[in-house]
């Protein structure tokens, strides 16, 4: 139970407005002392309770870091006066404080509360003032209130003040009918600190709100742990009423009340009553509506078979490049169905078919990936300009709003999209929004990869279809069948167990049981000898470990402390700043974890300057500010963003990374532990995708048996989404 500290506050040090960090001066007892947290603004003279404990500041010393707090009214005519000229209330300085309570003596702030007609009474208050001097009233005290109430309730000082701010003087009257509508009103509040708050105040565990804030819970929480777009019924009503331990059937009314008031739509997908959140069934309505009218536009425009057929052979001609008869139907099947989606493993071909597409397209051809470092692979591989999807659409604005959309569409007249696999359903809805009728559309994409992290399949879903015309391509062509990444990708994908330590091979595994010994073997490899093998310069960026799990000694938490140590010790130039747990130090190898929309960049080369740095964006910590708190990452691209003690949270080391964030992004060389873990996490479809993210190398360390349990674990995790459904209903016109 935390201590408490009483005194008389004598003045603010320094408080941010933003995050409500302040650190006062207190009189307690004989002695000042210093008082740090997150609090509401006090006013010299205010008599204040501190909840919190003692700490020892390297370079303040002994402060009292204060977790809640509990005002005293000014108890004499003086205090209050000093209070209320103490400038924290605007227009109201120590003058006008004083005549304030000379007119109403201790009923001073009920005057306040009442409203400008009482203070106007005042001499030298005229209305315009008297407003002026309630609205703030209000605002600190209903502010200083709400934040009072809800630390009662253990609530987080900084979650606190987000609250108090959003509601204001009503805070204390709306938490106390409906506590969930947190979940829905205000970002980073679920249901369980919602749950918390509201048991607390003493809502019934059976009331409606808790039904309704749990079946929605479950719902969001199934899209972004799982990526599902809705949940069967059945399973939706089992999970909400495990999580309050209930009855499902108790449940029943609440789905209905949600269906009625829109905010859950029910719908059959393939024969199941699906569970969806409003906004995920429109979502996937409109993409399928947006795709099927796409495709039946395009095909006004588009070229014959054997026009495209002539013009394919003319280029062949001229590039000196023969294609397969797949590929030949894919190149004139994008040309002359005007929407196409391509698909298949390492080696068979998609980038030669994306260049010949783009021969014949011609110029107004723009190039698209999910992430940074899959557009600049794609524009290295084709010779042109290619973007991520964010800043083909132009995003900004704090709530990532683009620019690009039906009212300012692309100008182009084909748009070719890789690593279709990573691009979750609002990002497609997003990009659809911005094709112009007509315009032609590529999609290329390996089905076997992970689904996106977000929400959706929508590359999975659009060839279960069957409704837009599809190019799988299985044929590994010569020069990538002598790659042993390649053959091994293939066969582990059809179940087969790669062939490891071939002579001559660029596939290897190094035998290592114990995992202490693992650990100790790839820090070994990333330091010495995979540099020395690859005659590489930049082993920090060639080099790339990719971990199944993120806890555990081979998991990527514990790898990244060691492969800091060994690639980046300390040193005495190198500055470093703690936090949480994270130590980033100049030079550190760091990605970015979360879209953030507003934070800003600029590139030193180019000249240019902009906002938003997205999930999965790579770099390297060129400059660290202990003192400000501050570290500067440039990105692959060039690209450079100051992190501030709140965005740091946003940033991650990249030594090690899971292999879901290693989606869409290209490494020379690739290390992976095989040391076993749970059986969800050790799947075929995860090892493909690692091994497919190297380009030169990949070295397998820890047991074999552990490479067998993965390709023969083919247990894909089912992703509950409508999408296919949605595009079968769009062709047919339902």
């Amino acid at each position: 139970m935390a201590e408490e500290l009483s005194g008389v506050i004598e003045g603010t040090v320094f408080r941010n407005e933003e995050n409500g960090y302040s650190v006062l001066e207190m009189k307690a007892g004989r002695k000042s002392v210093m008082v740090v947290g997150l609090l509401p603004a006090f006013a010299p003279g205010e008599k204040v309770r501190f909840e919190g404990e003692w700490t020892e500041h390297p370079q303040y010393g002994r402060q009292w870091k204060a977790v809640g707090c509990h005002v005293d009214p000014p108890s004499t005519l003086k205090g209050l006066e000093r209070f209320l000229g103490s400038g924290l209330i605007r227009g109201m300085g120590p003058d006008t404080a004083r005549r304030v309570v000379e007119t109403f003596g201790e009923g001073a702030m009920e005057a306040l509360q009442k409203g400008p007609e009482a203070l106007v009474k005042v001499h030298g208050i005229g209305k315009k003032k008297a407003r002026m001097i309630c609205d703030s009233f209000r605002e600190q005290y209903s502010l200083r209130q709400a934040m009072i109430f809800l630390q009662g309730y253990d609530v987080a000082p900084g979650l606190a003040l987000k609250i108090a701010k959003r509601y204001g003087e009503r805070t204390r009257d709306l938490l106390e009918q409906n506590p969930y509508r947190l979940v829905d009103d205000m970002e980073g509040v679920g249901f369980t600190t919602a749950d918390r708050i509201a048991l607390t105040i003493g809502l019934p565990e059976d009331s409606p709100f808790r039904y309704a804030a749990a079946i929605k819970y479950i719902l969001q929480t199934a899209s972004l742990v799982s990526g599902h777009t809705y949940l069967p019924r059945v399973t939706l009503l089992r999970d909400a009423a495990d999580a309050l331990r209930c009855a499902p059937g108790d449940l029943e009314e609440s789905l209905k009340a949600l269906v009625l008031e829109r905010q859950i739509v029910l719908s059959d997908v393939e024969g199941e009553t699906a569970c969806m959140l409003e906004s995920f069934y429109f979502a996937e309505k409109e993409v399928a509506q947006r795709l099927t009218r796409l495709l039946k536009a395009a095909r006004g425009v588009r070229q014959t078979e054997s026009a495209a057929g002539k013009s394919l052979e003319s280029v062949e001609t001229e590039t000196g490049i023969h294609l397969s008869p797949r590929q030949r139907e894919a190149v004139i099947a994008a040309v002359s169905e005007g929407i196409l989606v391509i698909t298949g493993g390492p080696g068979t071909g998609k980038t030669t078919i994306i260049n010949l597409i783009l021969h014949l397209a011609g110029k107004n051809v723009l190039l698209a990936a999910p992430t940074g470092r899959a557009a600049k692979r794609m524009s290295e591989a084709t010779g042109r300009p290619a973007k991520t999807i964010h800043r083909l659409l132009e995003y900004s604005g704090e709530d990532g709003h683009f620019q690009r959309d039906e009212e300012n569409p692309l100008d182009c007249s084909c748009l070719v999209v890789d690593e279709m696999s990573m691009v979750d359903l609002f990002l497609m809805r997003s990009l659809l929004r911005a094709l112009r009728p007509g315009t032609r559309l590529i999609l290329v994409g390996d089905a076997d990869q992970l689904p996106s992290v977000g929400a959706g399949n929508v590359l999975g879903d659009i060839l279960k279809s069957g409704v837009l015309p599809t190019v799988r391509l299985t044929e590994v062509y010569r020069q990538a069948g002598q790659s042993m990444i390649v053959l091994n990708a293939h066969a582990i994908n059809h179940g087969q167990m790669p062939w490891l330590n071939k002579k001559g091979s660029d596939f290897f595994f190094e035998k290592k049981p114990q995992l202490e010994d693992a650990c100790a073997a790839i820090t070994a490899l990333c330091r010495t000898r995979l540099p020395a093998y690859l005659g590489s310069d930049h082993p920090v960026q060639d080099i790339q470990v990719l971990s199944p799990a993120k806890k555990g000694v081979c998991g990527v938490i514990s790898l990244n402390r060691s492969l800091q140590e060994a690639l980046n010790p300390p040193a005495a130039w190198k500055k470093e700043l703690q936090k949480g747990e994270t130590l980033f130090r100049m030079g550190d190898k760091v990605i970015h974890i979360h879209n953030d929309y507003s934070l800003a960049w600029r590139n030193d080369d180019s000249g240019e300057e902009g906002e938003g740095v997205f999930n999965g964006d790579m770099g390297m910590i060129c400059g660290v500010d202990p003192t400000e708190k501050t570290v500067t990452v440039v990105f692959d691209d060039g690209r450079k963003a100051d992190y501030d003690s709140a965005t740091l949270e946003e940033l991650e080391l990249a030594y090690a990374l899971s292999v879901h964030k290693s989606q869409g992004s290209e490494f020379p060389c690739v290390v992976m532990p095989v040391v076993g873990g749970p059986p969800m996490l050790l799947t075929r479809n995860l090892f493909y995708t690692a091994l497919t993210r190297a380009r030169k190398l990949v070295v397998l360390v820890g047991r074999e048996e552990c490479i067998r349990q993965m390709v023969l674990n083919d247990h894909v995790a089912r992703r509950y989404t409508a999408l296919e459904t949605r595009l079968r209903e769009a062709a047919a016109g339902v």
